[in-house]
């Protein structure tokens, strides 16, 4: 096995440090590596996870067990399914409290690559480095932000009701690289698909006042059922931008949600918005843009796979 240790100080306490990373679901909106966590089993201080990430320039998954400690302040974990080139990967978050009531953090991995190959070594190294570097930065910045930290997170959804087939509606919704001619607002659109269900997009927006921007998202789809991804390059004013399509078969058709979680970033505001403005004001930016393209792309959803079942062909 291969040792190797992250450490940095956190003007925070360590049970604020310790709340952070506890609950993992909550790392895509945290850390910009994690594009992705499903626990899908939890006993006590012990849970199982699936996480995807983005390591390099590919998405990797794998399944971990952590045990978590809080009066010791340490979570370890274990990864139970890997990828290669990772052959065993475990380690630990270490806490101890500094005497001016700050924290230092230990990111603790202990790794092997398959059949020890000095490649995959490498790659393991590197990866790791870059995002234990980006992990510990992204904990430091959250956990030393004001108490009201609250007020940067929102999350809202926008949801139709379609008379048509879960299967029609995915489709829609999974073949992104159709929307250029299938929605106004979507001018290019780049996807790549190297593992099945796991899609690279990027993606050229025309917003309301015919501007273009540029977003380029990681999306993990779970068949006839939902869609989550996380934008891997977030606009300035934004750190964190994930989302999800949820479609669920419901009495007279078929509910079809799109669910949007935007972490602001406060000091971007003012150069975004323009002197005075507030959190508020970018939250409030923040909804009408998203919402407003999303309800587009619900509405053509709608419309595509009420055509299919009703007509017999797609629109």
């Amino acid at each position: 096995m291969n040792d190797v240790q992250h450490i940095t100080t956190v003007a925070a306490t360590p049970e604020t440090v310790y709340g952070l990373l506890a609950d993992a679901t909550t790392w895509p909106v945290h850390f910009h590596p994690t594009v992705h966590v499903e626990r899908f089993e939890e006993d006590g201080p012990d849970e199982r996870l699936r996480i995807w990430a983005v390591a390099g320039d590919q998405v990797k998954s794998w399944t971990s067990h952590r045990h978590r400690d809080p009066e010791g302040l340490r979570i370890a974990f274990r990864q139970e399914v890997y990828q290669p080139p990772v052959a065993a990967m475990s380690g630990a978050w270490v806490l101890r409290g500094l005497p001016d009531g700050g924290t230092e953090v230990v990111l603790e991995h202990s790794y092997r690559a398959v059949d020890d190959d000095p490649h995959g070594l490498a790659w393991i190294a590197e990866v790791t480095d870059r995002n234990s570097r980006a992990e510990l930065a992204n904990l430091k910045a959250l956990a030393e932000q004001p108490a009201d930290r609250s007020e940067l997170v929102l999350t809202f959804e926008d949801t139709v009701v379609v008379d048509g087939r879960t299967s029609d509606v995915y489709d829609f919704l999974y073949r992104a690289q159709s929307w250029p001619d299938r929605l106004p607002h979507v001018a290019r659109m780049d996807l790549t698909e190297d593992e099945p269900g796991v899609q690279i997009m990027e993606m050229d927006t025309i917003t309301a006042d015919g501007a273009m921007h540029t977003t380029k998202s990681v999306r993990v789809c779970f068949t006839d059922e939902r869609i989550v991804y996380k934008q891997i390059v977030v606009p300035p004013l934004m750190t964190a931008h994930t989302g999800e399509w949820r479609v669920t078969a419901v009495r007279g058709g078929v509910s079809v949600t799109s669910q949007h979680t935007v972490a602001i970033r406060p000091e971007a505001v003012p150069g975004v918005l323009g002197e005075g403005a507030t959190v508020a004001d970018a939250r409030e930016f923040a909804r009408t843009a998203l919402s407003g393209n999303s309800r587009i792309t619900l509405e053509h959803a709608k419309a595509y796979a009420e055509g299919t079942t009703t007509a017999g062909s797609q629109v």
